[in-house]
């Protein structure tokens, strides 16, 4: 097995994003306090840290494969099959997309589905699949 990651992102109310991650997303959560939660994200640990409220930054986007992509973000790569499970899970529980689950770079090298949402607190997260995982660093 690879090596399990280790991020922590900040969130402006631990409760609603610790719903959102627990409920929403389905992850297991871990340890946690009155300021931070640890989840099991896909075999990684993810920390969701409290940060108070600041003024917003005007939001960046880059255009990949004719899309506004959000910048920062994070996900994993899930499998094709999961990838799909994933997305029939989200839509039923009414998450927003900010980019609806797709295929990107149809018939390209490194073509993949992906999705993009943004937690409560703002965090934008992308998920994504390759059907052939050889690809995922094609050129």
């Amino acid at each position: 097995m690879p090596a399990p990651f280790h991020l922590a992102i900040p969130v402006d109310d631990v409760e609603k994003a610790r719903i959102f991650y627990r409920d929403v997303l389905e992850l297991e959560e871990g340890r946690s306090d009155t300021h931070w939660v640890d989840f099991d994200f896909f075999g990684h640990q993810l920390v969701i840290h409290y940060k108070p409220k600041e003024e917003k930054a005007s939001a960046h986007h880059n255009a990949v494969d004719g899309k506004a992509v959000p910048v920062p973000h994070f996900g994993v790569v899930l499998d094709w099959d999961a990838f799909e499970q994933f997305a029939d899970t989200l839509r039923a529980k009414k998450v927003e997309f900010v980019i609806e689950p797709y295929i990107r770079f149809e018939g390209l090298p490194g073509e993949q589905a992906t999705m993009f949402f943004y937690d409560p607190c703002g965090n934008a997260l992308e998920f994504k699949s390759f059907k052939d995982l050889s690809q995922l660093f094609a050129k």
